[in-house]
């Protein structure tokens, strides 16, 4: 068995929604057919019991390892926790080569469970040991180390639950929700409204109290310690018991509770030093330690928090009931799992010495024995939810001591013998207001019902209903997307309105070029949706990076598909038919939002067909009016639109719109049966955003199809009285769509230059002249610079094969290089002429085109 080509699908793609690791699998005559291999099945679970063997598909099918490959990733994933549960395998046309698709929660993890599996395999096969255990271990760790932390993640799956679509933009916890302009961001529990300054107060421990208790808020009485002498005279002037904490302190690291004594103090005072750059020494408020969280204007979550503790047996040391208590699978270290393991260090040490005892000592039956004073789940404490129980007027003054701070999320530290009653100076205390608290307390509390404090979160940044999204529309096909694309977004721009456009010429954001080269894959589209300025946006959508990524979004408001017609680049990445090219651009399709629309083209059957997959709704366009699907579209109340007596008609439920077609320069009067297809694809999908028909009409109306506008799309020059026409066709349908164009302009004599991509089938390259060679009298092949892994002159001779046959063809010229071809061929233009240049470095050709036909006529 080889693997090759392992590909990570991050968006929707031609095998489901979810995210997916695809590669090639290439199975050995012994493989393909493992039910034949004796006792294989039996060796792999022996080494893995829990595996789910997929089947193939049909009673005929055989059952190959690449089946097994994909069942046993999937399988490892799941062991691990991982909530994943697709996985398929398609045998492709080649014998023995297979395409293995598996879901994945986290990529990395996807892509080491798929390692594992291949290990796994071979061990089977071999009959060698394969370590499970360690298998499985691994997979957990990563897990745990790369997945979304629970207070994150809580979050992030609010946000899902209200269809806000998000995108994690580091290995950490910053997460962006929504798109575009609607975007916010967060960062475990702190949001993009979450203050600096509010932050930096609640940090300052003894600013915090000050603010506090300028704003009437019960407070403990204290102050910062210059020193350990001076924390001991500090907790003099208190009297009585204190707490010793960092000033800057976070977690609950370096705090000691209910302190007393000289050398209690001082010994904490130096564990506190540690960790922060000063001291603060305050008053010991007797009573239990409550966390409230606030969010915006409201408290979401109360819970009280009780310090770790163990109950004596009469048995064990306190060490060994601490080592018991660890472990629950419940507990781990850091913010991974609902608890924390507990610690006994120099703290716990001295917490257990105030109480009489050693880490080696047994405490008697029933006995409760408190490891440390601080409550805090970071150092090992539990939490019960008191949500319910809290007062009025104290969820009030915590949402005032977070306001007075300055923060949007907020933990209130709470130290009070309840929360039945009113905040007083007699009652209890507010000792600390916390940015970015931790939520997982209140998610998993030990004890009580969880609260969805990350609902509360997202509620705090997007209104009821909305999900934070910019419309999104996707145009695909084989030809005339990138037209369609730009004609679209000049239709929806207006002032106050920027919409992102990514094509194959760069990305653009309003009417700036932000990035340059074919920019029609999901990382532009996902780029776009990153920007802030973006109101709406348009996306060329290709089928190579289909193949390669899926989408660069979950799903579209408006789904385009110009045509697919007799297709493009085929032969490539198992795409070989114009079905299966349908299939993957049909994706798009696939991927319209419920309440969204798809555009199709109903003069090419296999678009379509397209309709049955739509989850939403769908507009037909075709030039013909008395197509049956049009007429029957149109008599069920559907949208549709076609061409009548020279207009542009758009229909629905009984209801015209008429746009005359000579008012519309793209399709010069009519007379570009290409781009009055595009016209309509692009009118249509602006329709179904609800852009106003004036605006429609106004934008038909200044879209001038030239060489800065749509580069490389028809674009005509005039030179010396002959006309030229730079266009980047590169496929048959292409070339079907030119001829037809430049049938309907008068010539006297037609030149054509002429290049072919190499990365196309051999037919393909062959048609392209054989359609061009039944309307041009001379035509000029040349070769451009990237052949695309053929042969030098290979390319030629192809182009020179399709023009064996030509009928009308009388010069026939070959030249290395694009520039020198195309000068050949103005040299020889006669005023009345017309002359097709089918370019291939889109700009520059363009440039030199337009520099060329302004250079005055020698005398």
């Amino acid at each position: 068995m080889e693997i090759s080509r392992v590909r990570a699908l991050r968006g929707p793609n031609v095998w489901c929604r979810q995210t997916a690791i695809e590669a090639i699998v290439s199975c050995g005559d012994g493989e393909c057919a493992i039910d034949d291999l004796d006792a294989f099945e039996t060796r792999l679970r022996v080494r893995f019991p829990d595996i789910d063997i997929q089947r193939p598909a049909g009673p005929s099918a055989d059952h190959s390892l690449a089946h097994v490959l994909a069942g046993a990733a999937l399988s490892l994933q799941a062991v691990a926790g991982c909530p994943v549960a697709f996985c398929r395998t398609a045998e492709t046309q080649d014998p023995g080569v297979f395409q293995v698709v598996i879901e994945y929660a986290e990529e990395a993890v996807g892509r080491l469970a798929f390692d594992l599996a291949g290990v796994l395999c071979q061990a089977a096969l071999r009959d060698e040991p394969f370590d499970l255990t360690d298998a499985v271990a691994q997979l957990k760790a990563l897990y745990e180390d790369v997945r979304l932390g629970p207070s994150t993640g809580a979050i992030v799956q609010a946000a899902v639950r209200r269809g806000i679509p998000y995108r994690r933009l580091t290995d950490g916890s910053l997460v962006q929700f929504g798109w575009g302009r609607r975007q916010h961001r967060i960062q475990a529990a702190e949001t993009d409204a979450s203050s600096a300054i509010g932050e930096a107060i609640a940090q300052d421990k003894a600013l915090t109290k000050s603010l506090l208790a300028s704003a009437g808020v019960s407070v403990p009485r204290g102050r910062v310690a210059a020193d350990a002498d001076d924390a001991w005279q500090a907790a003099l002037e208190i009297g009585g018991p204190v707490v010793v904490k960092p000033q800057d302190g976070n977690q609950g690291k370096g705090v000691a509770v209910n302190v007393q004594g000289r050398e209690q103090v001082l010994a904490a005072y130096a564990v506190a030093r540690e960790h922060g750059s000063s001291v603060i020494v305050e008053q010991y408020f007797p009573g239990h330690d409550f966390r409230l969280l606030v969010v915006g204007d409201r408290l979401v979550a109360a819970a009280r928090r009780d310090p770790p503790q163990v109950v004596g047996d009469g048995v064990l040391s306190i060490k060994q009931l601490a080592d018991l208590i660890n472990q629950d699978p419940l507990r781990g270290e850091g913010h991974g799992t609902s608890l924390t393991r507990v610690r006994l260090d120099e703290i716990a040490l001295n917490t257990l010495a105030s109480q009489g005892y050693q880490a080696d000592s047994v405490p008697a039956q029933g006995v409760c024995v408190v490891l440390r004073n601080n409550a805090n789940l970071s150092t090992g404490g539990t939490a019960t939810d008191v949500t319910e129980q809290v007062h009025p007027e104290l969820a009030a003054s915590a949402v005032m001591a977070a306001r007075m701070v300055g923060l949007d999320v907020c933990g209130i530290d709470l130290v009070a013998q309840d929360v039945y009653r009113p905040l007083t100076a007699e009652t209890g205390c507010i000792v600390e207001a916390n940015a970015a608290p931790g939520l997982r307390m209140h998610l998993s509390p030990s004890y009580g019902a969880g609260r969805d404090v990350g609902a509360a979160m997202v509620d705090s940044l997007y209104a009821p209903g909305d999900d934070g999204r910019i419309p999104v529309v996707a145009v695909t096909g084989t030809n005339g997307k990138t037209t369609t694309v730009r004609l679209l977004a000049h239709l929806c721009a207006r002032p106050g309105v920027c919409v992102g456009m990514t094509n194959s010429d760069g990305v653009y954001v309003g009417a700036r070029r932000i990035d340059t080269g074919d920019c029609s894959g999901p990382r532009s589209a996902r780029n776009v949706l990153l920007h802030p300025d973006v109101d709406m946006a348009v996306f060329e959508t290709a089928r190579g990076g289909i193949l390669r990524e899926g989408l660069g979004f979950d799903r579209c408001d408006v789904a385009v598909v110009t045509n697919i017609g007799i297709g493009d680049h085929l032969g490539l990445n198992y795409i070989r038919t114009v079905e299966d090219l349908a299939v993957v651009k049909r994706v798009i399709v696939e991927n319209v939002a419920p309440a969204g629309m798809a555009v199709l083209n109903a003069q090419d059957p296999i678009v379509a067909q397209m309709a049955a997959a739509c989850p939403g709704q769908v507009t037909y366009f075709a030039r013909d009016a008395r197509h049956p699907l049009i007429e029957t579209h149109r008599a069920q109340g559907g949208r549709v639109v076609f061409v009548d007596q020279g207009d542009l008609v758009f229909s629905q439920g009984g209801t015209e719109t008429r746009i005359q077609l000579s008012a519309v320069p793209l399709t010069r009067g009519g007379t570009l049966p290409f781009q009055v297809e595009n016209a309509m694809a692009a009118a249509a999908a602006a329709w179904a955003l609800g852009v106003d028909w004036v605006r429609i009409q106004a934008g038909l109306a200044s879209f001038v199809n030239d060489a800065a506008t749509v580069p490389g799309r028809f674009n005509l020059f005039d030179y010396r009285g002959a006309t030229v026409i730079a266009d980047y066709g590169h496929n048959p349908d292409a070339m079907l769509a030119l001829v037809d164009a430049v049938e309907a302009l008068p010539a006297n004599r037609r030149t054509v230059v002429i290049s072919g991509a190499g990365d196309r089938r051999d037919q393909d390259i062959r048609r392209q002249t054989e359609i061009l060679g039944s309307v041009f009298d001379s035509v000029i092949l040349y070769q451009d610079q990237c052949q695309r892994g053929r042969a030098d002159g290979e390319v030629l001779a192809l182009l020179r094969a399709g023009l064996s046959d030509a009928p009308r063809v009388s010069h026939l010229q070959e030249i290395r290089g694009e520039f020198l071809a195309i000068d050949t061929a103005l040299e020889a233009l006669q005023p009345g002429d017309l002359c097709l240049v089918l370019i291939d470095q889109v700009e520059a050709a363009l440039a030199y085109i337009g520099q060329r036909t302004q250079m005055p006529v020698a005398a």
